[in-house]
């Protein structure tokens, strides 16, 4: 089979949804209490780094984990980094990189309420920010939050966004935006290695489009990594450019069709289509690649 076309059709996106996390008010929770809190877009929006003045669009990796879920792909433990490897990084590269793999491994687990696993890779987050010292981002209030909602799948998606973007606005605050933007990769990396994972398992249309998207956000990671000058970033920087050639053979077609808004529902059906156009031997490059790149990171070793 030498190339597959497939076209994907938006419905019933509403082009008015709020921006903001919805945080019930109230008086402080009681120790062991769950917070009443209420998923929207924006924990699992796409995460917008600014750059020497330019903005860069990357996926979140719950995006990626709840369409594969969606899909009927089962919960797989054994695709996930395992939990129990912190003290074999070494480095804060190694660290920051596999902050944002248990991240995304994190979002995978609470989404198949995996509890368990969860908890440990919580301990596992906690332990990385402790040695990269953004520790006031996963300080011990919000945690425990966590920990208190860790059943509720919805409520752990935000608790884990506001964790994130706490870290990652600590970070931008004290200049270490090499680490931020080296957890923005490891996260990505991961929800790519979610997806071929899940591709192989069942060949479902809308994960291998979802493969076959990335090409823009894996260009933006690029162009980020490689303002910075620092040997191992440069090499990773490097290894994923070889990446993106892959993905410059792949095609996309976008045919516009005129929105139709429902006036009384408030909202607004997109009818457009974008067909893609990807091979078997270009996912079979992007696997190969892609897989080699994420077990050079989760199995690095003390020296």
């Amino acid at each position: 089979m030498n190339s597959l076309k497939y076209l994907f059709k938006k419905h019933n996106v509403a082009l008015a949804l709020t921006a903001g996390l919805l945080i019930s008010c109230g008086g402080d929770k009681s120790d062991g209490e769950k917070d009443d809190l209420i998923e929207t877009t924006d924990t699992v929006k796409s995460a917008v780094l600014n750059v020497g003045g330019e903005l860069f669009s990357v996926p979140s990796p719950v995006q990626t984990a709840m369409l594969i879920q969606k899909t009927g792909v089962s919960y797989d433990k054994s695709i996930l980094n395992t939990s129990n490897k912190v003290n074999t990084f070494s480095t804060d590269f190694s660290r920051a990189l596999n902050l944002g793999i248990y991240g995304a491994d994190l979002g995978y687990v609470s989404l198949y309420n995996q509890t368990q696993d969860a908890l440990g890779y919580l301990a596992s987050i906690k332990q990385l920010s402790d040695k990269l010292g953004i520790s006031a981002a996963f300080d011990a209030g919000t945690m425990e939050r966590i920990k208190n909602n860790i059943t509720n799948k919805d409520s752990m998606m935000v608790l884990v966004g506001i964790a994130y973007r706490g870290s990652d606005a600590y970070l931008k605050n004290n200049q270490r935006t090499d680490i931020s933007s080296l957890i923005l990769t490891g996260g990505w990396i991961e929800s790519m290695h979610f997806s071929l994972s899940a591709y192989k398992t069942k060949s479902s249309d809308a994960i291998r489009y979802r493969i076959a998207e990335q090409k823009q956000a894996l260009n933006s990671i690029v162009k980020i990594l490689k303002s910075y000058n620092t040997p191992e970033i440069t090499e990773l920087a490097e290894k994923l450019d070889d990446l993106s050639k892959v993905y410059e053979g792949i095609q996309f077609k976008y045919t516009f069709v005129e929105p139709v808004t429902d006036t009384l529902k408030k909202i607004t059906y997109i009818n457009s289509t974008t067909e893609v156009i990807i091979s078997d031997e270009q996912l079979k490059q992007i696997n190969e690649k892609l897989e080699s790149i994420r077990n050079h990171i989760v199995n690095t070793t003390k020296s």
